[in-house]
């Protein structure tokens, strides 16, 4: 059963029976806004980028994104970069998955981000969402819909944490930035450290 995250709330990434999930999917989908113009309306493109950075601590140790899909340590791997989103229908268009039994005991978190590549507003997005799977069985667990749009043209969307009983969390951020790339959004990233 998924659950539907609103900013700031989190959940634990034990399965029912109390274990550690061991593979998680973070997935990102998103449409463009239809756009009104003299001759009917009609969608342009938008480039979203899906990226993650994992943290020691507070300090930035490695990134995922659509230029480096692997991890240097092989524990975090994005599937490919979307142009254009579209996927629909609560689909993903780009996803990352996180290996959390191989993530390097010095990492306490990953953060998830998303940027406007093409710069182009969340005003311009429609159907946004991030959602984390269970890559054993598909199942969804969370759910968190980037509502709202703005004219931001970047999010800091969660994170999964290390929690203190030795297993791991997600939590929903939802924070909008100005950002093009991940590196944009760094200093934005340190308050939800």
């Amino acid at each position: 059963m998924s659950v539907n995250l609103i900013k700031g709330q989190q959940v634990s990434l034990r399965k029912v029976s109390g274990e550690s999930l061991s593979v998680v999917r973070m997935g990102l989908g998103w449409r463009a806004a239809p756009k009104r113009g003299l001759f009917g309306s009609r969608s342009r493109q938008i480039d979203l980028d899906a990226s993650a950075l994992l943290y020691a601590e507070h300090t930035p140790a490695d990134v995922v994104f659509f230029q480096q899909l692997v991890s240097k340590d092989g524990s975090v791997r994005h599937t490919g970069d979307n142009l254009v989103g579209g996927a629909g229908a609560g689909g993903d268009d780009e996803s990352i998955v996180v290996d959390l039994t191989r993530i390097p005991a010095q990492i306490t978190q990953v953060v998830f981000t998303v940027s406007s590549y093409t710069g182009q507003t969340f005003a311009e997005v429609r159907q946004a969402h991030c959602r984390l799977i269970d890559e054993a069985n598909g199942q969804e667990l969370a759910r968190y819909e980037l509502t709202g749009g703005g004219a931001h043209t970047g999010q800091i969307m969660a994170k999964v944490f290390r929690d203190p009983a030795g297993g791991w969390g997600m939590q929903a951020i939802g924070a909008p930035a100005r950002a093009r790339t991940f590196q944009d959004l760094l200093p934005a990233i340190e308050p939800f450290l």
